[in-house]
């Protein structure tokens, strides 16, 4: 009975789907090139076909390696080094269809990075944007016996010289994919996802993000971030368009949106914040919707306010590359349609409640007990579910040290409210305690942004020979905005208790991470080795 009510869950299937069910739709729309539901079906069975025969006139064959899951071996890792294109796309599909883990590369990591990456993976072929060659060359260079295929005249032409495959998934929480995380902290460390996770994942994404056959998923959200969130299997699920993007340029955000119909896209505060104050930035017409899924940072309630005057729907989602993506969605409640601007944003900027496929999300203190839910005791967010990863790859030590109980520990420092609701405080790390007071960065954010020549604001803690350390803001201001230190100070003191309000205000741009998260470990490490400067 068991073959009647039991079938292996993976995400490849979706497109099996909707190759039948949207086969003359527009699937895919990459510049010039569009490519319907049963044409993306057909190359991405090539795309099986061809890893399996391996690396073609780059001669390099796909050979067996271990996951480091003490399960049975598996063939290697296949790479893909390209912006948001049609061949990172079906390399979603194609290649966990052969069978192999696809390891979807940070395309602004530097040659050093990406051969230490390729070479833990144990990749031996890497399939390569022409616009990244050179990197691509240096780590075949540094990672021997790894071969290369580069999109284009060659990669077209190794697909048309395969047969259609398909490798059948017998155990669904196989190895699907490795993401190795940012490594500010050491060496990047390798999250290994499964089937089962990616495909309920996507069918949470479906639910939470309101996809439908209609929409039109904007990729403003690196593919090789989290897998996009798993967006790619998602959008796919749902029948929707992919519409393709190189690099976020808010003008041609803004041109897309209004001429191609975008109704999705996805990505950091940063990308809300280029698109509200770019020059570009317009309120919807009348019966347009766009929805916007935000994650990273908690977006300021003042950004969710101007987002909102533009006519743009924004979900807030919280998670990290170790739970698929989004874990944690603030779930909208109609009753509060009735509430005014301001305590609407101030609700919608919380991170929520545990996804449509995860467990609820716990804060729990030092020895693993649940802290009260009272909105105001501190704690560490710990997740569960059916979208946290099998571990870290070849890296059993830490995957026992993020999960001593069964619940990963996020890092992040958060309260739970009366309404099972989490919100985010801090990460561990940037808490700032000032004369044994602790002050939470992002509250003291919070503050700062809503001042309205704001354009983003990080806050770290700078040494004091008084307190030990005070905060410090590091603000970007909008274009042709102009404020002064003290007027930052004195409107953050006009919210906060003086002791949080921020001692130092320093203007510049802010350093960021390759997927737009403020890196604040670089502003930190200048403002104790006594680096920082203001800028002008």
């Amino acid at each position: 009975m068991q073959s009647l009510s039991y079938e292996p869950l993976t995400p490849v299937a979706f497109l099996d789907r909707s190759a039948v069910v949207y086969g003359q739709r527009t699937a895919v729309v990459d510049g010039p090139l569009r490519l319907t539901y049963r044409q993306l079906h057909e190359r991405s069975l090539r795309l099986a076909g061809a890893v399996l025969a391996g690396a073609g006139a780059a001669g390099a064959g796909v050979g067996a390696t271990g996951t480091g899951t003490g399960a049975a071996e598996a063939r290697a890792p296949v790479a893909v080094l390209a912006p948001n294109t049609h061949v990172l796309l079906e390399a979603h599909f194609g290649i966990p269809r052969a069978g192999v883990p696809l390891v979807a590369l940070n395309v602004r990591l530097t040659a050093e990075e990406l051969a230490y990456i390729v070479g833990h993976a144990e990749a031996r072929l890497l399939v390569y944007d022409p616009e990244l060659a050179g990197r691509a060359k240096r780590i075949a260079e540094a990672v021997p016996g790894l071969g290369l295929v580069e999109a284009g005249e060659e990669y077209e032409a190794w697909l048309a010289g395969a047969d259609p495959a398909s490798v059948p998934v017998d155990d669904e929480r196989a190895l699907l994919s490795l993401n190795y995380t940012s490594g500010t902290t050491g060496k990047p460390k390798g999250v290994m996802y499964h089937h089962r996770g990616a495909y309920l994942q996507a069918l949470a994404m479906v639910v939470h993000a309101g996809l439908r056959a209609d929409s039109v998923m904007l990729w403003t959200l690196p593919m090789f971030h989290c897998n996009g969130w798993c967006f790619p299997w998602a959008v796919t699920a749902a029948g929707g368009t992919h519409l393709c993007l190189r690099r976020v340029e808010p003008d041609e955000v803004w041109r897309l949106i209004d001429e191609e119909g975008v109704t999705h896209l996805n990505g950091a505060p940063t990308v809300l914040s280029m698109l509200a104050y770019g020059p570009a930035a317009h309120r919807l017409a009348p019966g347009r919707r766009l929805r916007v899924c935000t994650g990273g940072a908690p977006p300021t309630p003042t950004i969710l306010a101007r987002m909102g005057e533009l006519g743009v729907e924004v979900t807030h989602l919280y998670g990290l590359t170790e739970t698929f993506g989004p874990a944690v969605v603030c779930e909208w409640q109609p009753e509060w349609d009735a509430l005014g601007d301001e305590a609407r944003a101030r609700l919608m900027a919380r991170q929520g409640v545990g996804n449509l496929v995860a467990c609820q999300v716990r804060v729990v203190d030092e020895q693993g007990a649940d802290v009260p839910c009272d909105g105001t005791t501190t704690g560490e967010i710990a997740l569960r579910g059916n979208d946290v990863m099998l571990g870290y790859y070849k890296d059993p030590e830490a995957t026992a040290r993020a999960a001593p109980d069964g619940w990963f520990r996020t890092g992040d420092i958060g309260v739970l409210h009366p309404d099972g609701y989490v919100e985010l405080r801090d990460r561990a790390k940037d808490v700032i305690i000032s004369g044994g007071e602790n002050i939470a960065s992002v509250e003291v954010e919070q503050a700062v942004a809503s001042h309205p020549a704001v354009l983003e604001v990080a806050v770290i803690a700078h040494p004091d020979e008084r307190w030990g350390e005070v905060p410090a803001a590091y603000v970007a201001l909008r274009e042709g905005a102009a404020a002064t230190e003290e007027e930052i100070i004195a409107h953050a003191r006009q919210r906060l208790a003086h002791f949080k309000a921020p001692k130092r205000v320093v203007f510049g741009p802010l350093p960021k991470t390759s997927t737009g998260k403020v890196q604040k470990f670089v502003l930190r490490d200048a403002a104790w080795a006594g680096r920082d400067r203001r800028i002008s």
